[in-house]
Order: structure tokens, then sequence, then C-alpha cells
């Protein structure tokens, strides 16, 4: 017996000792045994860059959302890096929706009404149109210091600036009404001016879009009053964009192909002109 259990101990011996030197066999040992540690350390790793470079775009995508706030407006098509698919956009924009903000402030039935949007469908929107665009409450101090933080466009008259508080407030819209030949086109021509002083002499630093209903749009008045606040007559012109309005139908089409310039740009609107009661609106 004990001469069998030697026999079988060197067996074992000479059996590990073969095993050991074989080399089909090591590779086979680092197949099942060390090969997949490393695998598993190589995937983690990619998961671990894969998350991180999520995380950066979703920052980075986050501080786009929040230069735009601050910007304006912000574009319905912004809502493509929240996941919101291309033809969806498409679909609120031909149903009157041009940014974030509209499709938070539209009630659900508004929405619904748009064609190959559904109540779901809505429900995920708002969702998130919602998550960008402030809905809820806030502090009276949040409200105040907002009010403080906003530019109010010098008119070229102090007295009138100071009926007005300090000029108009943008970010609004102004109505100005009155009759025939009291100053409205001309109050009109001042703010195109004006609106592009630096902020510290009363001005938006921004550019302006004028529609005229009237035909009284005249760009040598522009030039005149530029030279008034010591402004580059030429740069006055070029920072004015200026459109005929022939109708109400042509005038809400120019209103829709309004939103896409004022993204880009800081930029005020007057509209010249209303057949009924001799008005000027200034936003």
């Amino acid at each position: 017996t004990k001469a069998r259990r030697g026999a079988r101990r060197g067996e074992a011996r000479r059996g590990a000792h073969t095993w050991t030197r074989d080399p089909y066999l090591l590779y086979l040992l680092y197949l099942l045994v060390l090969s997949p540690s490393f695998t598993m350390a190589a995937v983690l790793e990619r998961q671990s860059e894969a998350s991180g470079a999520q995380a950066l775009a979703q920052e980075q995508a986050q501080q786009g959302m929040e230069d735009l706030e601050l910007a304006g407006p912000i574009p319905i098509q912004q809502l493509q890096s929240k996941g919101v698919s291309a033809g969806d956009i498409k679909k609120l924009i031909e149903g009157g929706v041009h940014t974030v903000e509209s499709l938070a402030h539209k009630s659900k039935k508004e929405l619904c009404e748009i064609k190959g949007i559904s109540d779901n469908k809505v429900e995920k929107l708002q969702a998130i149109a919602w998550s960008i665009v402030p809905m809820g409450f806030t502090t009276a101090t949040v409200i105040a210091e907002n009010q403080a933080e906003k530019i109010m466009i010098h008119t070229g008259c102090k007295d009138l600036d100071a009926i007005l508080e300090g000029g108009l407030e943008t970010g609004s819209i102004t109505e100005i009404y009155g009759e025939y030949r009291c100053g409205k086109t001309q109050f009109c021509h001042t703010l195109c001016v004006t609106c592009q002083l630096p902020l510290e002499q009363g001005g938006g630093e921004g550019k302006a879009l004028y529609i005229d209903t009237e035909g009284t749009f005249r760009p040598q008045r522009l030039q005149q009053i530029a030279e008034r606040f010591n402004l580059n007559p030429n740069d006055v012109l070029d920072n004015v964009a200026y459109a005929r309005a022939h109708n109400t139908d042509h005038q809400a089409q120019l209103l829709v192909l309004l939103f896409p310039a004022t993204s880009q740009d800081s930029s005020r609107c007057f509209r010249h002109g209303s057949s009924a009661a001799w008005r000027e609106r200034v936003i």
C-alpha cells in the first residue's frame, strides 16, 4: 500500500512538472484564468471613459442651454440635444411653436391641435421644456434681481425717460399711439439708433428690426440722429434691418421670419403703423 501511494505521488509530481513545462497548457491557463481578468479590466476602463465622455457632453449641452437663456428666447431646434427628434421639431415649427418658451407656456389643448403631436407626446415635450424654462415658484428677491438687470433703452428725450422711469424696458412690448403727425415715426427712428448705444449711455448695444406698414421709413433720418449721438452713420444703417409689410398676411409672415434673426443677435424690433389707430409697437 505504501509503495502504491508513493508511486501515485511520484506520478502526480511528474505530471505537474510536465504540465507546467507544456507551452500549450500554459497558454490554455492564460486564456482561462489570466486573460479574462485583463479583458474585464479593459472593459471597465472603456465603460469609465464612455461615462466620462457622456457626462462631459451633458455638461456642455447644459452650459449651452444656460448661454442661450442669457442670450434670449431659446430656439426650439435646441431640443434636439435633449433627445427630441427632428421630425417632432418640424411639426412644432409648422404649428407655430418656434421657441422652447412657447412650448412651455402653451396649454396642452393648443399643442394637441398641432398635426402629428399626440397627447402623450405633448406631455413628454412639455416635461423637457419645463426642465429648461422656469415654471414654478421663486422668491421675490430673485424677481427683484432679475428686474434690476433689465436693460432700459434711452428714448432720446430726458423728460420722456423720466416719465417711463428710465426709458423703454427690454424684454417687453411697448405700444405707442396718437394722432397723425404727433411724432410716432420720429420716435421709432430714434430708438433704432439709441438701442445701438453702449449700456453706460442708455443703449442696449444691439441692433434694430424695423417693419414698416406705411412706407414712412427714412434712412437719411437715421443718419442725422446717429450724428447727434456721435455714432458712425454707416454703422448705424448696417445695424438696422428693414422690411416693408404690404398687408396683414405679409406682416404675419415677417414676424414668423423675425425670430431666427433675433435669436442670433441682441435685437430690438420696431413696427411702424396701423391703418386703424396709427399705432407703433416697440419690443
